[in-house]
């Protein structure tokens, strides 16, 4: 079964508790927003997010910024950590740039829950172009703060 195939059964599995959570969380990010980010699939534990790069992330180098490509990645890493509907902030992140990205470029960051526990968790990031190059490799230490996403589900 393809990866995009288990997102969408998780998503179901879940009553679309996932997708709830997420876009609950994304409705007030507006830094995401602002950057054009877009979700594209989440389910327990995973989240897919889209980015154009437009002219306004370019660096000196006329590359898209390190700091944009963290911005996705951490978004990614955001939407996954909270799909389980418990208010969830990151611990740490770290990132590596593979290659550079440019303008018009579509980002994908594709997050992926590796470890969670009651309180933290653990979440690999791989971002890449429209050709499916690999772009940068974040990983991503979750804390669980208390509360919910979405109020009345558990």
């Amino acid at each position: 079964m393809s990866d995009d195939k288990k997102g969408e059964r998780a998503v179901q599995a879940d009553g679309g508790l996932a997708e709830r959570a997420a876009q609950a969380l994304f409705a007030n990010d507006h830094a995401s927003r602002s950057l054009g980010i877009g979700i594209e699939a989440v389910g327990p534990g995973f989240a897919r997010l889209r980015m154009t790069v437009r002219t306004d992330m370019l660096n000196g180098h006329g590359t898209c910024h390190g700091g944009m490509v963290f911005a996705l990645a951490d978004s990614a890493f955001a939407a996954a950590c909270n799909t389980h509907n418990a208010v969830t902030v990151a611990a740490a992140a770290a990132i590596d740039f593979l290659a550079p990205a440019h303008v018009g470029d579509e980002l994908t960051a594709e997050a992926r829950e590796l470890w969670r526990s009651k309180r933290s968790g653990i979440y690999e990031i791989r971002v890449v172009n429209q050709r499916g190059e690999p772009i940068a490799l974040f990983r991503g230490r979750s804390h669980r703060v208390g509360g919910e996403i979405v109020s009345g589900d558990t």
